[in-house]
């Protein structure tokens, strides 16, 4: 399991009072409003940064951190991730996962078949797909929808899923 989660990736200062503007890579941008804490990763090094100040600009979050008071203090970390720690992550509700902690799980059919292993899982507006890439090398995509998914078992590593008609391929 990840002990910390991307949740942002620096596009560009905003302002000249240090602040920075963010693409979220978090499906819940609200989350950025509790957000106290951020872990900065440079490539170098990582820098625990305490977040002063968040607003919204259409699909961006503006963040100002307690450590930077002016552009050139900021101008450096373009592309650069923020992360917050497990205990700083949304809490999640039951039969709610991390996908960071999924990805890698082996995916087996009711019937007991293996599948192959869970290796990414795409949002799309509707429901979230799981794509299991199989054995043989090839892509099965799982709708992530409670008729489908049938066990997510995070212990033993491994997701019980019923096959639906069709989706085979």
């Amino acid at each position: 399991m990840q002990d910390r989660f991307q949740v942002g990736i620096i596009t560009s200062p905003h302002g000249v009072s240090g602040e920075v503007k963010v693409f979220p890579t978090t499906d819940d941008v609200k989350r950025f409003k509790k957000l106290k804490q951020v872990i900065l990763d440079t490539g170098k090094e990582e820098i625990d940064l305490t977040v002063t100040q968040v607003k919204f600009s259409g699909q961006m979050v503006i963040l100002k951190f307690r450590e930077f008071t002016n552009i050139n203090e900021v101008e450096r970390f373009r592309k650069k991730s923020l992360y917050v720690t497990r205990e700083n992550a949304v809490g999640l509700e039951k039969d709610e996962y991390f996908i960071a902690d999924m990805i890698g799980m082996r995916v087996v059919s009711t019937d007991g078949e293996a599948l192959g292993e869970l290796a990414d899982v795409m949002q799309t507006g509707a429901n979230d797909v799981y794509v299991v890439k199989t054995a043989e090398g090839g892509e099965l995509l799982l709708p992530a929808i409670r008729d489908c998914v049938r066990q997510v078992n995070m212990e033993t590593g491994e997701i019980t899923v019923y096959l639906m008609p069709g989706l085979r391929g």
